[in-house]
């Protein structure tokens, strides 16, 4: 039979309200009546509710998730991996969308830190960006790791060779004859847009291939900045052969636009992405992109978080490993002229 809470109360030697007035943390109780609460949870192992919990280990046994991207693919994703880890270390999860470009951003991440007590964070793009947030967590001595910080060697957590996969999605599309390739740039505040973008221009170069200005455009990792790009893209009167966004909601959104301007996909446009998140599955034609483990990059975020809380020791950045995963988007530039 599990223990209750007059259980408590008859261990500890006093009264059950004492005991519930310890147990939702109310003012006006001494330390030393709740440490008596506190070494009577742990003996009878009364787990009524998280605040008891919380209570006997000194802990929230709570990891929050904070994220600015408007990719629902992704944060769902990288949520489904950190939670994944937070069961199996019986701790529940908070996911806390956050204005990045908010100016008071790190007051309302403090403010968090205090009401909610996570034992970690774990942070997400454009946020591992944001030197006052770093900042204020080192000072609180707040353990936190990083997903795809633009400086990886100076984090704890997981980052992935976003340069690297955007070189060989240049270097696929090349390999199919295009030369006039398109960039969609992500969202301007996030790390992960830039070295993307870098990718792309060592691409080209490696391909013996200019880089040029009119084929680039800015985006934000969003679906509808995909359709508006792409339809800058195609009015021109040299429109390019394919078109490399820097997400798959992007890409998705260039989809659409082509198809409703009448283009055919791949005959008349090559469409690529990067993450390999469900949208690139679920539209048609299937996105070619870059297998971005978003899933596994949360469960290693979260796994070396739980290093620091519960071993005190220094976290790794651990280097997860991407694939081109080649779908129906794309194909040989048509030769029937357009």
């Amino acid at each position: 039979m599990r223990p209750r809470l007059e259980d408590v109360a008859a261990h500890a030697g006093l009264s059950a309200k004492t005991v519930s007035r310890v147990l939702n943390n109310e003012p006006n109780v001494r330390e030393s009546t709740r440490r008596r609460v506190a070494v009577s949870i742990e003996a009878l192992d009364y787990l009524p509710n998280p605040s008891a919990r919380s209570l006997a280990a000194n802990r929230s046994f709570i990891v929050a998730l904070l994220y600015d991207n408007p990719s629902p693919s992704y944060v769902m994703e990288v949520q489904t991996g950190v939670l994944q880890v937070c069961d199996s270390y019986s701790y529940g999860m908070m996911a806390q969308p956050i204005d990045s470009s908010s100016a008071d951003l790190v007051s309302r991440v403090a403010k968090l830190i205090s009401s909610r007590r996570p034992d970690g964070l774990v942070l997400t793009p454009p946020i591992t960006e944001h030197p006052g947030v770093i900042a204020e967590l080192r000072t609180r001595d707040i353990p936190f790791t990083c997903i795809s910080p633009r400086e990886p060697d100076t984090f704890s957590g997981v980052a992935l060779d976003e340069t690297a996969a955007s070189c060989d999605m240049v270097e696929h599309l090349v390999s199919l004859g295009h030369t006039s390739i398109a960039h969609i740039i992500g969202h301007p505040r996030h790390g992960g847009s830039e070295l993307r973008l870098k990718g792309y221009a060592e691409g080209l170069a490696r391909s013996g291939l200019l880089y040029r200005e009119s084929l680039v455009l800015q985006g934000q990792f969003s679906y509808q900045s995909g359709v508006e790009c792409a339809h800058r893209f195609l009015i021109a009167e040299n429109r390019p052969t394919a078109i490399f966004a820097a997400n798959d909601d992007m890409a998705a959104g260039v989809i659409s636009t082509a198809l409703e301007m009448g283009l055919r996909i791949p005959d008349d446009l090559s469409v690529c992405g990067f993450d390999d998140t469900p949208i690139s599955r679920q539209v048609w034609p299937s996105i070619t992109t870059i297998h971005q483990p978003c899933l596994d990059m949360g469960r290693i975020a979260a796994t070396e978080l739980f290093k620091i809380i519960h071993h005190n020791v220094k976290a790794n950045m651990v280097l997860a490993n991407y694939s081109l995963c080649v779908r129906a988007s794309t194909g040989k530039p048509s030769t029937s002229g357009r």
